[in-house]
C-alpha cells in the first residue's frame, strides 16, 4: 500500500527544491524529518509540510508510521510567471517567476534499522581519524624534502 501527496503551484523555482529532496531519496520518513530540521531554506520548509501531509494520509490508510519509507519525491516545474522589468534606453528584460508541482510517495516498509545512524557517525568518525593521519604523515615527507634541498645548496 502507498501513501500520497501533492502541493502543486508553489511560487519557488525547482531547482531550488531539487538538492533538498536528493538528501531524503530512498529514507525512513523519521530520519527525513530529522534531516529537514538542519536545513535551512524555503524548499526545506514546503518539502516538511507536503511530507506531513503525506504522513496524515498513511495514517488514514492505517499504515504504520515508523516504518514509512519516501519511495518517490519530486519537483516538478509548473507554469512559468512572465513578467518584463524595463530597462534603460526603451529596452525591457523578461522575468521569469518559476513554480513548482511537489510529489511524494510513500510505503510501508518492513525492517527500519534505528542503529544505523549510530554506526554511520561512528564510521565517519574513523574517516575522519584517517584522514588526520594521512595529511601528518604528508607534512612530514614535506619537512624532510626541504631539509635535502637545504642541504645541498
Amino acid at each position: 500500500m502507498e501513501a500520497r501527496a501533492t502541493i502543486k503551484f508553489v511560487r519557488i523555482g525547482p531547482r531550488k527544491v531539487r538538492p533538498v529532496m536528493n538528501l531524503l531519496r530512498k529514507k525512513f520518513v523519521p530520519e527525513a524529518f530529522d534531516i529537514l530540521k538542519n536545513i535551512n531554506k524555503k524548499g526545506a520548509r514546503l518539502t516538511e509540510q507536503l511530507l506531513k501531509s503525506a504522513v496524515a494520509n498513511a495514517k488514514r490508510k492505517k499504515m504504520d508510521d515508523a516504518n514509512l519509507f519516501i519511495a518517490d519525491i519530486r519537483a516538478d516545474g509548473g507554469p512559468i510567471l512572465k513578467r518584463l522589468m524595463t530597462r534603460s534606453m526603451g529596452r525591457a528584460d523578461r522575468i521569469l517567476k518559476r513554480t513548482t508541482h511537489f510529489q511524494v510517495v510513500l510505503i510501508e516498509k518492513e525492517g527500519k534499522k534505528q542503529q544505523a545512524t549510530t554506526v554511520e557517525a561512528s564510521g565517519a568518525h574513523a574517516d575522519a581519524k584517517d584522514i588526520k593521519k594521512k595529511d601528518s604523515t604528508k607534512m612530514k615527507k614535506v619537512g624532510k624534502k626541504k631539509e635535502k634541498k637545504a642541504v645541498h645548496k
